[in-house]
């Protein structure tokens, strides 16, 4: 029984030295390559007793080989020990655990004043040994210039007693403490290790006894592969060739490696397991009872017999009594987890190549697995093949107005038979031998059809006119809502004219409108979220027409209350509608018309109000300058009476107008309430 392990172990960089096992190579024997971006790696070798190999990967690999690896051990007694590789820990927190902190990228004097108090001997030039005392800043003035010149001291403590030594004496400065020497060297070491991040080693050691069997697999990021075909029609049997196009980006040469190619697109995603996580936790200050201050007391509010109280209200207590319980801890790993690649494929399929792909279902993917041992040597890529067989193809020619508005393009409808699943990708054709054009594909099912095109047919001229009509087919009334159905109808005529000796099959592509039915022709060759497409057969050096009719009925509502008077009478005069619709609607626009001409009045009787206050502006100016008791100031107050006689009727009869407007406007309203006429 097979042991399987899932490993993520994480080994700090400055573990203990340990006799080491014997060094093992462990190659890459199958390949699996998804068309989502990623592969599966699976290595498998002999081991025997103790041993450890070491895989390389890129950095940005790490996360996937941490989520993904599978190590799997045959032997009943052997196992994995472990599987170690650098830690990725930020930078600055792996320099601040040292004890000479270079995450600030001190200079010599900020570096000195860390080690205060270490031993060290100084060449300056004279050898000089003593414990670092500080560095201190020393400002001189330039007497030629007055500028301030920085320059700085070391300060030592010997058994002669404190020596400043000038900094730009020191030739050398040797550390004594050989731990705190070790911590500098190992905080230098991390900086130069940092740099290096194309390539992080990885190794798994194994340990039992005897030879055996190891298998080792991951998934890691990988270019996407590829599909190109090329289709003959030459001739009466169609012939299609497809061909993988595959790159080996890693750094190891696949030799004799089982290859498989899977289509379809799994979830697959990038966490960062690499890098060291820290969770913040909060900081608690102790409580220091001896720096209390003096406590002043209020008066107490209960006495002795009093009974107090304290109530906790019921939301806080809930959220200090509810705690969650601790998710279940998911199994790791399983003798299922390599179900997947554990077992050996038998596969039926299409031959015809020397090197051909099996094909077959795999879940919801399509896998092809290449016959042949692949050998492609790292940074290369190969073209492999997957199909050579016949293939149900139909010439034909494809017109859509909106690609060439004259001539249609040569294509074919594809059948896919060919027993597996066709990838997109770009198909080269070939026809009577040469080159025709190039076509391009979709993912093609098993079963599917699908059109493609390749060149101009230039010996085929369309010309595509349109025309539409609206008529209106039901008017009705409903609650002051004059309702008006049309029904429009648009025609596509399509003149088609065959200059060549042989017959020509026809596909044209008519926009597809869901809120239009299709009138003519009544059935159609297919139809897509966009086209509907129709087949016509035009015969050698003959004309045909197809047309194509699509109606649409639209509803269009009408506010009685609120549109125009004289379009209404439009409707009211169309002898195509319903009479009783075109009397209920004659009756409601002279109930408009009562309301306009009331309307109307009321203005013409305050625009006379209005100009009769300007003329007594003006005449009460004039009597103003030649007085009351003059002839002419008696003609002025005379007229002057007669427009507040006027006034006064104006008033009466405005106040009429007003109650009969609204009279009228509530017999309109509840004319048009209570209509409901069709």
């Amino acid at each position: 029984m097979n042991r399987t392990c899932i490993l993520l172990v994480v080994c700090l960089a400055a573990s203990a030295v340990v006799a080491q096992p014997a060094a093992v190579d462990v190659p890459v024997t199958r390949v699996v390559l998804f068309s989502s971006g990623v592969g599966y790696f699976e290595h498998t070798g002999q081991i025997e007793g103790e041993a450890v190999t070491q895989l390389m990967f890129k950095t940005d690999q790490i996360n996937d080989v941490l989520k993904s690896m599978i190590v799997m051990d045959s032997s009943d007694t052997g196992g994995v020990t472990s599987v170690n590789y650098a830690s990725r820990e930020p930078l600055w927190r792996a320099l601040q655990s040292f004890g000479v902190d270079l995450s600030t990228e001190p200079d010599l004097a900020e570096l000195l004043n860390q080690l205060r108090g270490a031993e060290v001997v100084v060449l300056a030039p004279k050898e000089i040994k003593g414990k670092i005392l500080k560095v201190e800043e020393v400002v001189q003035i330039d007497t030629d210039t007055g500028l301030e010149i920085y320059k700085y001291k070391l300060d030592l403590v010997t058994e002669e007693g404190i020596k400043s030594l000038s900094m730009e004496s020191i030739q050398n400065i040797e550390l004594i403490d050989k731990k705190l020497a070790g911590e500098l060297n190992k905080a230098l070491a991390v900086l130069l290790t940092s740099r290096d991040t194309e390539r992080k080693p990885v190794d798994i050691t194994f340990s039992g006894e005897g030879q055996r069997e190891v298998r080792i697999g991951y998934v890691i990021e990988t270019p996407v592969w590829k599909t190109s075909y090329r289709l003959d029609l030459t001739g009466d049997e169609p012939r299609l060739q497809g061909w993988a196009i595959v790159e080996n980006t890693s750094d190891v040469d696949w030799t004799g490696v089982q290859l498989s190619l899977v289509s379809g697109r799994p979830i697959s995603f990038v966490q960062d397991l690499y890098t060291p996580l820290y969770v913040p936790r909060p900081i608690v200050e102790p409580e220091l009872y001896a720096s209390l201050r003096p406590q002043t007391y209020a008066e107490g509010m209960f006495q002795e017999d009093e009974e107090m109280s304290i109530e906790i209200d019921k939301a806080d207590r809930g959220r200090l009594m509810m705690v969650p319980e601790a998710p279940a801890r998911p199994p790791m790993g399983g003798a299922g987890a390599a179900d997947f690649f554990a077992e050996e494929d038998t596969h039926v399929g299409l031959y015809g190549m020397q090197s051909v792909a099996q094909a077959g279902q795999v879940g919801e993917l399509f896998r092809f697995d290449i016959a042949k041992p692949v050998e492609l040597p790292r940074r290369t890529s190969a073209m492999l093949p997957l199909i050579d067989t016949e293939i149900d193809a139909e010439m034909v020619s494809i017109y859509n107005a909106s690609v060439m508005p004259r001539n249609p393009l040569n294509g074919a409808i594809l059948k896919n038979d060919t027993g597996m699943d066709m990838l997109g990708g770009p198909i080269t054709v070939l026809d009577d031998g040469m080159y025709a054009g190039d076509a391009s594909i979709d993912h093609l099912a098993e079963g599917d059809k699908r059109l493609i095109s390749y060149a101009v047919d230039l010996d085929v001229l369309v010309d595509s006119t349109s025309k539409s009509s609206s008529d209106i087919t039901a008017v009705k009334i409903v609650r002051g809502t004059l309702i008006v159905t049309r029904k429009t109808v648009t025609t596509q005529e399509y003149k088609i004219e065959n200059k060549t000796d042989d017959e020509r099959i026809l596909i044209v592509e008519h926009p597809y409108d869901q809120s239009q039915k299709l009138v003519k022709p009544e059935k159609f060759e297919e139809l897509t979220d966009k086209w509907y497409r129709f087949r016509k057969v035009v015969p050698a050096g003959e004309e045909a027409s197809l047309e194509v009719a699509t109606e649409r009925v639209q509803d269009q509502a009408i506010g009685i209350l609120s549109y125009d008077i004289n379009s209404l009478l439009w409707y009211v005069e169309n002898g195509e509608i319903d009479k009783g619709v075109r009397e209920a609607l004659a009756t409601a626009i002279q109930l408009r018309q009562k309301v306009a001409q009331l309307n109307g009045e009321l203005a013409d009787l305050n625009r006379e109000k209005a100009e009769l206050v300007k003329d007594q502006d003006r005449l009460r100016k004039d009597l103003s300058s030649v007085g009351r008791d003059s002839p002419l100031g008696q003609r002025y107050m005379t007229k002057l009476n007669e427009q507040e006689d006027r006034f006064e009727k104006i008033d009466v009869s405005v106040e009429e107008i007003n109650s009969a407007i609204k009279a009228a406007e509530e017999e309109l309203v509840n004319y048009l309430n209570e209509l409901n006429v069709g």
